[in-house]
């Protein structure tokens, strides 16, 4: 079995507001504090948000989604960098397409999301609290080439996010390269690179939602594309690490943090990412899986 790669994903503001221990995006120094203990704890991917306002409602281009901030990304990304090998993972996934290139174009991330289903998120995971947030974006196949083809030319790893299958049949769509514009066919085949890595999504509010089970999860796997990395998260306090637990014993491998769950037991904040990422390594080393170190990470995801 392959060593396990944890990815921490700090930033708790549009999922868990009324976490007190959690950084928040104008703090860009928190944050990157954050990313910097959890590396030391065992992460070997650091899934940042940067620094980021929203859209208070739904806007003309049908979307309500984030608008990052520069000043803050370039913060936090420098300092995880100076922390050594450690990959740099950008998501916002949904961000506009111009946002997006100005972030890679500006601060060069070894990955960067994309949902390859269509967002439609509902924050509430804790059911005692209010929706903290929404997020609304479709992303039809002629995005997907266009940020395939881009991420191709910058040099970027695509993290392609997976709410259900269907961003698998979009994975083949892009692997064929067969594409139709105006009535004509045109071919492109090689936009992604082998290994893909996958993250998948279970028990996030919204009606993307996938069951964070079991079952929910051998279905995904069952049915994954080739020659792909997978990894998961979940965003169910009530079941978060017995789906952690089970991943890992599956061979995948894991994300965790405050945006997912900053729960460290049942109703107990963790203190820290670098606590939940702790948690994470001890499972692991129970059911006898080693931890990827950043350089290992890198080559098991084919960055190296």
């Amino acid at each position: 079995m392959k060593k396990l790669i944890i990815t921490v994903t700090c930033d708790t503001t549009l999922t868990y507001p009324q976490n007190p221990n959690g950084p928040k995006p104008d703090n860009p120094t928190g944050v990157a504090d954050e990313y910097v203990r959890a590396i030391g704890a065992g992460a070997a991917i650091c899934h940042t948000h940067g620094s980021y306002t929203s859209d208070p409602v739904i806007q003309p281009d049908g979307r309500q989604l984030q608008i990052p901030i520069m000043e803050g990304w370039a913060e936090i990304n420098e300092r995880i960098r100076a922390t050594g090998p450690a990959i740099v993972q950008f998501g916002l996934a949904s961000i506009r397409l111009e946002q997006k290139l100005e972030l890679w174009r500006t601060l060069r991330p070894d990955m960067s999301s994309i949902n390859f289903n269509s967002h439609d998120e509902y924050f509430q995971p804790d059911p005692d609290y209010p929706p903290a947030g929404y997020c609304y974006s479709i992303h039809p196949i002629s995005e997907l080439r266009q940020y395939s083809q881009l991420a191709k030319e910058y040099g970027v790893k695509l993290e392609i996010e997976c709410f259900s299958t269907g961003a698998f049949w979009a994975i083949q769509k892009m692997r064929a390269g067969e594409f139709w514009v105006d009535g004509q066919r045109q071919d492109e085949p090689g936009l992604l690179d082998d290994p893909l890595w996958l993250t998948m999504f279970f028990g996030w509010p919204g009606q993307g939602w996938m069951p964070p089970t079991a079952k929910g999860l051998q279905f995904m796997v069952d049915h994954l594309p080739e020659r792909a990395n997978w990894s998961m998260s979940c965003m169910d306090p009530s079941v978060y690490w017995t789906t952690i637990a089970h991943a890992i014993s599956l061979g995948g491998h894991v994300r965790v943090g405050m945006e997912d769950c900053p729960y460290i037991e049942p109703g107990v904040f963790a203190k820290s990412n670098a606590e939940l990422v702790d948690k994470a390594v001890r499972i692991a080393r129970e059911v006898g899986r080693e931890i990827a170190s950043p350089e290992e990470a890198r080559v098991i995801t084919g960055l190296a």
